[in-house]
């Protein structure tokens, strides 16, 4: 299932932090793709910056247990960086399901499966029923950040 997401920058700034950037659209290394772009800093309790989208416009969950995971195809600049589900499970804004990938300086398609996704500050396992956002974050360290991603969408291995 191809998704046509509306990437939002969201920064450390909401927390007193003074880290950096932008989404844009814009032609990268030869395709079109949504790129953050900015500077993480730890500074004042900071420490990242994010691009990430709701599955519905209303921001409710949507079930996606049909699908194994989340294919994307990237291009970056050799950095870890988070991927982050919210589902309607969580109550609180630092709750979430968490894994990290190494994002390449060449376009690469990667898949993260569903299963790799590990609860934060949370209690409870990760439920495909009630996915509602996605995000991707440069996250825990002072660096350049730099994540384009010309499609994502969900897949199944059947």
């Amino acid at each position: 299932m191809q998704l046509h997401p509306k990437w939002e920058f969201v920064a450390d700034t909401v927390m007193g932090g003074i880290s950096n950037g932008t989404v844009s659209q814009e032609v990268f290394e030869g395709r079109k793709a949504t790129v953050l772009r900015g500077n993480v800093s730890l500074d004042n309790n900071g420490g990242f910056i994010q691009m990430a989208f709701d599955l519905r416009k209303n921001g409710s969950g949507i079930n996606v247990s049909e699908w194994d995971g989340i294919e994307l195809t990237v291009c970056g600049n050799d950095q870890n960086y988070d991927i982050r589900l919210r589902t309607d499970q969580l109550t609180r804004p630092w709750q979430s399901f968490r894994t990290d990938i190494c994002i390449q300086q060449v376009w690469q398609t990667v898949k993260v499966p569903f299963a790799t996704f590990i609860a934060h500050k949370v209690d409870t396992a990760f439920d495909p029923k009630y996915l509602r956002r996605i995000g991707i974050l440069a996250i825990g360290r002072e660096f350049n950040a730099l994540v384009a991603v010309s499609s994502i969408r969900f897949y199944c291995d059947m």
